[in-house]
């Protein structure tokens, strides 16, 4: 017996044991294959929108965990200073485009993200009055 043989017997245990199992007949397994579910429709019937209005930048996180849930946010930067909006911003597009969602410019500082899961449909004018932008291209 070879060196490999030896080594392979010592660790391989070649006691097998061996089940007999009977196939189920087809009609019983045309009624457990009736109730399958797909999960990702279970999900897309439960989407929502979340409505966010920070502060600070601190609330990015909170924001993007909303996003990562496969939830839609709508963010409303209106109360933060114009630095750190930017910065929310630039935090929740790379958030975004890791989960192949989308964020879209609402008003002149609203944004709505979204999850791939969510399909937004429509366009919003990109004609703002205030000098504030926080454009994307």
């Amino acid at each position: 017996m070879s060196l490999k043989n030896k080594i392979k017997n010592f660790f391989v245990d070649e006691e097998y044991e061996y089940e007999y199992v009977e196939e189920e007949s087809d009609s019983i397994q045309q009624e457990k294959s009736s109730n399958v579910v797909s999960l990702k429709s279970l999900h897309q019937n439960t989407s929502k929108v979340v409505l966010c209005e920070p502060t600070s930048y601190n609330e990015a996180q909170e924001i993007a965990d909303h996003i990562i849930n496969r939830r839609a946010v709508i963010i409303n930067l209106q109360r933060m200073d114009h630095h750190q909006a930017k910065r929310i911003i630039d935090f929740l597009s790379g958030t975004v485009y890791a989960l192949r969602g989308d964020i879209q410019k609402l008003g002149m500082e609203t944004f709505l993200c979204t999850p791939e899961n969510i399909d937004v449909s429509g366009s919003i004018s990109g004609q703002f009055e205030n000098g504030n932008d926080f454009s994307f291209e």
